[in-house]
């Protein structure tokens, strides 16, 4: 396996995802795997002042389409397939931290909401069972999606306090918007953890996870800023814990 020894970064308002497809036999892997890294290239090549945050998202989706229907079989054998699968949607919902934190801004609301985020935890708990993943994983898992959008929130209201300005845009609705996003992004990181199970004991789990986020990172208009809180996110995939170091 080849990891890429170059990040490339670039101002950004988000990072999202764009490689990971894989199909039931290795011709259609190789194709699928070649359209990806196309369709990303070409995306590449968008001025920055032309991207919005719903075509990067529409962007997002189409890559998780494509690799969320490969079968399972595919997963064995040093596919990294599923990693790539989870760093798209955990990237997606990282990029949803910022109009949280817009609406909860506007409304004079604490970063931190105690039961709201237990309810989310006791709700993966409960349907983890069902989707073949190990509930203690699910709620360390999800536990770390809710603490690293705490940290981007957090750093945003930093940002905003030190400048004593807010947000020029209206937030969009957090109840009728933004949540039923995040709603839906948790079905779907449910069911890429359960393809991420058969893998993620393995010794050489946090190497593999590592080159699969430089990977992604390589084919990807990519924020740096967003790294720790990505590296917060990711840090419970292995069991062993962490994302080994690449360079």
């Amino acid at each position: 396996m080849t990891a890429f020894r170059r990040v490339v970064r670039c101002d950004s308002s988000n990072p999202f995802p764009s490689v990971g497809c894989a199909h039931s036999d290795a011709k259609a892997l190789r194709y699928s795997g070649a359209f990806a890294r196309a369709f990303a290239r070409a995306f590449a090549r968008i001025p920055m002042r032309r991207r919005s945050n719903s075509s990067l998202l529409a962007f997002a989706a189409v890559t998780c389409v494509l690799a969320l229907a490969a079968p399972a079989s595919v997963h064995a054998d040093g596919d990294d397939t599923p990693f790539t699968n989870v760093i798209a949607l955990v990237s997606q919902r990282l990029a949803l931290a910022e109009p949280v934190a817009r609406w909860k801004w506007a409304h004079h609301e604490p970063i931190t909401d105690a039961p709201r985020e237990e309810a989310l935890l006791k709700h993966v708990e409960e349907k983890a069972s069902a989707a073949q993943v190990d509930p203690e994983f699910a709620r360390q898992f999800f536990r770390d999606q809710i603490e690293a959008s705490k940290d981007v929130q957090n750093a945003l209201f930093a940002n905003w306090r030190a400048l004593k300005a807010a947000p020029e845009a209206s937030p969009p609705d957090l109840v009728n918007e933004t949540r039923p996003k995040l709603d839906r992004l948790t079905q779907s990181l449910m069911s890429a953890l359960a393809h991420v199970e058969p893998i993620r004991h393995a010794e050489d789990c946090p190497v593999r996870l590592a080159e699969s986020v430089a990977r992604w990172k390589h084919l990807t208009r990519y924020n740096s800023s967003m790294n720790a809180p990505l590296m917060r996110a990711l840090s419970h995939v292995c069991a062993s814990g962490g994302v080994g170091a690449i360079g």
